[in-house]
């Protein structure tokens, strides 16, 4: 038996770690050039990047190099007649499955802390990147097309000369409700403050019009400080619920219930306050919708906080059930096809497995789902390789 299980082991580990060398490789590649089209970076922030994505690379990698290593050598066993070797000696093909078993369920551990890993340091470390880089970014961009722009800012420019732009505009988009506010000049320069997580512009001759609220001039020079967040939407501080270490979320959780329990307890208040007083006229719709906006949103993070250590849990244990389906599967066909038996397996996790997972993972977000729903997709591919292993034991 011990013979067997280092044979399959040492097996199984070849392909699996040559395979994974060389789809994380490509994955990483595809972020990296992701990330470089999308935000314009140079040579050097883009090296400073390559250890943040490598996380990202993995945790796309691992599951589907689990899957493709499983169908490979029990595709090949099945088809050489060992299967049927081991069976004609009286022991039965679970123990050739075990040790692969063992295995997924050791890299599915390991997937949910890269998973961790990618969403948490990897994530922050990309955007903490990007921000420290954003006067580098913003300066390429205006070179070659004279224009920077995103979801709080468009910037057109003349020209650039070195570090001045000649006659920019700054259109900033202020909220949903609000009119946008322009800044021109004749001359502007674009500094980055990473320490302080702000822009700071240097302006000549600039005029500001508040989109209909008035306008003001300021001639000469004058410097203006905008924070990351206003320039771009982005701070190294603003973080979803998705981006939270594991160790972090149980926290967060009871401060989030904390806060939806206060907001709530301040509106019973407020409405209590005021039919006692007969102020009746503070108890309109359009006074509480505001507040009413608040505490659904209050809401949902909460129900993100609780959905999202089982999204990474669930996700890291697709290796155990890619697995649980994919032994089977290359044993009963028998080809030595290990491309088909991987396709037989990929194509219904594709189609179930993955809508399935998105599907309950946006009703539990919401709340309409409880959050171990996310494991629906799990127990069903779980439940599917239970019965293929069973036929492959019987007959």
């Amino acid at each position: 038996m011990r013979i067997l299980t280092r044979y399959i082991v040492f097996e199984l580990l070849s392909v699996f770690l040559l395979t994974l060398t060389a789809m994380t490789a490509i994955v990483f590649l595809i972020l990296v050039g992701k990330e470089a089209v999308e935000k314009g970076l140079g040579l050097v922030p883009l090296l400073r990047l390559l250890p943040y994505m490598l996380p990202q690379a993995m945790l796309f990698a691992v599951p589907g190099t689990m899957l493709l290593a499983t169908t490979t050598i029990y595709g090949r066993m099945s088809s050489s007649n060992e299967i049927v070797a081991v069976k004609s000696l009286g022991i039965s093909p679970m123990v050739m499955v075990w040790p692969t078993l063992i295995l997924a369920t050791l890299a599915s551990f390991a997937t949910v802390w890269i998973n961790d890993m990618a969403v948490s340091w990897g994530h922050g470390g990309v955007q903490r990147v990007v921000l420290e880089s954003l006067e580098e970014i913003i300066y390429g961009r205006l070179r070659t097309t004279r224009s920077y722009s995103n979801d709080q800012l468009k910037l057109t420019v003349q020209r650039v000369n070195g570090k001045r732009l000649v006659e920019p505009t700054f259109l900033f988009f202020a909220a949903p409700n609000k009119p946008a506010w322009t800044v021109t000049a004749d001359e502007a320069e674009i500094r980055s403050d990473a320490a302080a997580e702000r822009i700071l512009l240097t302006l000549v001759n600039a005029e500001i019009d508040f989109g209909g609220g008035g306008s003001i001039s300021h001639p000469g020079s004058w410097e203006l400080p905008i924070s990351f967040g206003e320039f771009t939407g982005e701070s190294s501080q603003s973080r979803s619920p998705a981006n939270y270490a594991l160790r972090e979320i149980g926290p967060k959780k009871i401060e989030q219930a904390r806060l939806i329990e206060l907001m709530e307890q301040e509106m019973a208040a407020d409405a209590s306050y005021a039919i006692m007083t007969g102020r009746m006229y503070e108890l309109t719709e359009s006074d509480w919708q505001n507040r009413r906006q608040q505490v659904q949103y209050a809401k949902i993070t909460k129900h993100r906080f609780y959905t999202e250590p089982h999204r990474r849990w669930a996700n890291g244990f697709s290796c155990l059930c890619f697995v649980m389906i994919g032994a089977p599967m290359a044993i009963r066909r028998r080809h030595g096809e290990f491309w088909g038996s991987f396709f037989a397996c990929f194509l219904p996790i594709l189609l179930i497995y993955y809508p399935m997972l998105v599907g309950c993972l946006d009703q539990a977000k919401s709340g309409a789902f409880p959050a171990p729903a996310v494991w629906l997709g799990n127990l069903v591919l779980a439940g599917w390789g239970i019965w293929l292993m069973r036929r492959v034991v019987r007959f």
